[in-house]
């Protein structure tokens, strides 16, 4: 299993007239979506085909859509394969099977099914022997087509001559829906729509020799399904986020000599002074200072320490700063403990 480190770094934005400077830290936030641990084995299954009772609507759908032939089920087989790669690749599973079609979509072209019944996902789970199953709900295309004519100047044997020039824009939208089946506490863990919009040109004597030059739609939805399915296979992954955080840098001397070592990065160095004014007793200098030693605290890793600076910044010294900061500390707190379940769950 590969380990995951993250790292916490800083970049200090300036500014010359404020009482705070700005920093920017890289916090983890807790995977979108947390997998349980028992949880090993996994199977992909396409379920976007539509089901029989829809598929007159599907014709008429594709007709009005201009869609190629079999465009759909190639950008869905797209979408599963790349869901099944994306997972080999992060080596999150034991095992990821990619099954073929077993159970239809009994909704319309474009619109996300009912769930799988519970017994079918058990039954289903049974059969392939794996313990959840991730579930292409829903795969549509929708298609429009324009054209514009403008002149262009072409060289023939009788000289330059001024000839029309059509263009076919086309705009295809894709539509994806994702779900998560864990059949051991009948709970869908995910469930998540996508979409995305594709911009295709192509140019021609008239309007028909436009819209033939159209040729490459279908490899680019098959690629952004591909695409798509790596972004959602990551939701099950803990992130990096950059966040904003402001400390004091006027005050007393001390927090310009700080401030002056902040700005090399000597951030251990420049708690030196802030500490040195904790006792300060002007009560909002030795607030601004124990509010600068939880952001230190914090970029050290220390979240308890943090939150205990912050806490002494606000009730102490009344540092309405503080405050809102302590909320956002808190809130990293519980993120961390959520993260301590999701790597617990990933160790195998």
């Amino acid at each position: 299993m590969k380990k995951y480190i993250f790292i916490i770094s800083a970049s200090i934005i300036f500014s010359s007239c404020a009482s705070t400077n700005s920093l920017r830290l890289t916090v983890t936030q807790p995977a979108p979506v947390t997998v349980p641990a028992g949880i090993k084995k996994v199977a992909i299954i396409n379920r976007s085909e539509i089901s029989k009772q829809n598929e007159v609507i599907e014709v008429v759908d594709k007709i009005f859509s201009l869609e190629e032939k079999d465009l759909d089920k190639d950008g869905s087989a797209s979408g599963v394969t790349g869901l099944r790669e994306a997972f080999l690749k992060y080596d999150r599973f034991n095992e990821v099977i990619l099954q073929e079609n077993r159970v239809r979509n009994n909704a319309g072209p474009g619109i996300f099914p009912s769930p799988i019944l519970w017994d079918d996902v058990t039954k289903l789970c049974n059969i392939l022997q794996v313990d959840a199953i991730f579930v292409l709900e829903l795969f549509d295309t929708d298609s429009k087509i324009s054209y514009t004519t403008n002149p262009v100047t072409k060289n023939t044997p009788l000289g330059k001559v001024s000839v029309p020039e059509h263009t076919a824009h086309m705009v295809t939208h894709v539509k994806m829906g994702w779900r998560l089946y864990d059949p051991a506490h009948r709970d869908i863990l995910d469930e998540y729509p996508y979409e995305t919009t594709l911009n295709f040109y192509g140019k021609g004597i008239n309007p028909a020799t436009a819209a033939a030059a159209l040729t490459s739609r279908k490899d680019a939805v098959k690629q952004a399904a591909r695409q798509a399915a790596d972004e959602y296979a990551l939701r099950i992954f803990p992130y990096s986020l950059r966040v904003a955080r402001d400390y004091y840098v006027k005050g007393t001397d001390n927090f310009k000599i700080a401030k002056r070592k902040a700005q090399t990065g000597n951030w251990d160095g420049a708690a030196v002074h802030w500490n040195q004014e904790i006792n300060n007793a002007d009560g909002k200098i030795a607030g601004r200072a124990c509010y600068n030693m939880a952001i230190i605290s914090e970029i050290n890793g220390d979240l308890s320490g943090a939150i205990a600076w912050a806490q002494k910044s606000y009730e102490q010294y009344s540092n309405r700063l503080a405050l809102s900061y302590l909320k956002i500390l808190k809130g990293r707190q519980v993120n961390e403990e959520i993260l301590k379940e999701q790597n617990s769950h990933v160790s195998r």
